[in-house]
C-alpha cells in the first residue's frame, strides 16, 4: 500500500511539472508574433505616409528636364543602414523641433505639359497652393497694376565662360535675376559673385554640396545649407534668403527646414535642357520656346554654362517686353 501511494503521488507531481513547463512554453511563444505584429504596423503606417505623400504629386516633369528628374518610386524607401561607427544625425532631432514628424518621402513634381488658361502649368498652380504654407514659389507674384512679371534665375554649379555675357545682358537690358550658387562656384568664382552683387542682382543659396534633401537626414540638409549660407555672408556680405533645392527633390520636411532657417523654398514653372555644354539647343528653338512659354509670375530656371542662354536672352528679354511683360526681382 505504501509503494503504490508513492508510486501515485510521484505521478502526481510529474503531470503537475508537464503542465507547468507547457504553460511557461505557451507564453514564451506568444511573445514573439506580439513583436512582429507591431513591425508590420509600422511598416503600414510607413505605406500610408507614401501613399499620402504620392497623392498630392503633380503632372509629370517634361520628358527633357534631365537635371531635374522624377525621383525613381524607390526613393521613400528605408535608406541603407550607416555603415559608420558613427551614429547618422537623426531626422527630426530634438534641435529640429515637429518638422521630423512631418512626411519625409519625396514629392514627385514637375512643371508638367498642361496649361491654365493664362498659360501657367496647372501643375505649378496646384502645387503653389499646395506648399505656400512654407513660403514656397512655384510661380512668382502675379504683376500689380496690369502688368505682367517674369522672373529670371540661374543655377550656378560651375563656372563655363559664359557668365559674364549673361551679366552684360542683364546690365544692358537693366533686367535683375536671381543667381542660385553653390559651395564650388563660391569658391572658384568669387569675382563673378561680387559682379553679381555689385550690379544688384540677387544670391541665392543653391546648397554648399548639392546634396538630395530626400536622401540625408535632416541635420545633415541643415549643415549644408548653412555652410553655404555663411560662405556668402563671410565673403560678400551678402544674406542668401532664397533657396533652391538640388534637382529640386524635396520633402515636406525639407520644405520646413528650409523655412525654419529664415529662407523661402524657391521652385520653377520653366525649365528645360540647357544644361550640357556639349549638348546645346540650337537658339532660334531655344528662343522659340522661352516666348512660347511666357505667363504671369513665370520663373525661368535657366544655367549659366548655356552657350545658347548667352547668345539669346538680350533677344528673349525683349520679345517679353514687347508682350507686356516687366521683369521683376524675387526679393
Amino acid at each position: 500500500m505504501h509503494i503504490l501511494s508513492h508510486r501515485r503521488a510521484g505521478a502526481a507531481l510529474l503531470l503537475c511539472a508537464c503542465l507547468i513547463f507547457s504553460l511557461c512554453g505557451c507564453k514564451a511563444r506568444t511573445g514573439s508574433p506580439s513583436s512582429s505584429s507591431s513591425g508590420s504596423s509600422s511598416s503600414s503606417a510607413s505605406s500610408s505616409g507614401s501613399e499620402s505623400s504620392s497623392s498630392g504629386a503633380a503632372s509629370p516633369i517634361l520628358p527633357d528636364d534631365k537635371e531635374h528628374p522624377v525621383p525613381p518610386e524607390s526613393s521613400s524607401s528605408p535608406a541603407p543602414e550607416n555603415e559608420s561607427s558613427e551614429p547618422a544625425a537623426p531626422t527630426g532631432s530634438a534641435d529640429l523641433g515637429g518638422i521630423g514628424a512631418l512626411p519625409a518621402e519625396a514629392v514627385t513634381w514637375g512643371p508638367g505639359t498642361q496649361f491654365d488658361d493664362k498659360n501657367r502649368p496647372t501643375a505649378c498652380v496646384g502645387l503653389q497652393a499646395q506648399y505656400e504654407k512654407y513660403g514656397s514659389l512655384f510661380l512668382g507674384a502675379p504683376g500689380q497694376g496690369g502688368e505682367k512679371t517674369v522672373y529670371l534665375t540661374f543655377d550656378q554649379g560651375y563656372e563655363n565662360g559664359c557668365t559674364a555675357r549673361i551679366l552684360d545682358t542683364l546690365r544692358e537690358k537693366d533686367a535683375p535675376a536671381t543667381f542660385f550658387l553653390t559651395g564650388h562656384y563660391v569658391e572658384s568664382a568669387p569675382d563673378l559673385i561680387e559682379r553679381m552683387a555689385a550690379e544688384g542682382h540677387t544670391l541665392g543659396n543653391h546648397s554648399n554640396r548639392h546634396l538630395d534633401a530626400t536622401e540625408v537626414p535632416l541635420a545633415e540638409m541643415q549643415s549644408d545649407l548653412r555652410e553655404l549660407r555663411d560662405m556668402v555672408h563671410e565673403s560678400f556680405g551678402a544674406d542668401c534668403t532664397l533657396y533652391r533645392f538640388p534637382e529640386g527633390k524635396f520633402s515636406e520636411q525639407a520644405l520646413a527646414l528650409v523655412q525654419a532657417e529664415g529662407c523661402r523654398p524657391v521652385f520653377w514653372s520653366f525649365a528645360y535642357a540647357d544644361w550640357d555644354p556639349e549638348n546645346q539647343p540650337a537658339e532660334g528653338e531655344a528662343l522659340e520656346r522661352l516666348i512660347s512659354r511666357l505667363h504671369d509670375g513665370a520663373i525661368y530656371l535657366l544655367h549659366s554654362v548655356s552657350s545658347t542662354n548667352a547668345a539669346i536672352l538680350g533677344r528673349f528679354i525683349d520679345a517679353a517686353r514687347a508682350e507686356g511683360y516687366t521683369f521683376s526681382s524675387l526679393e
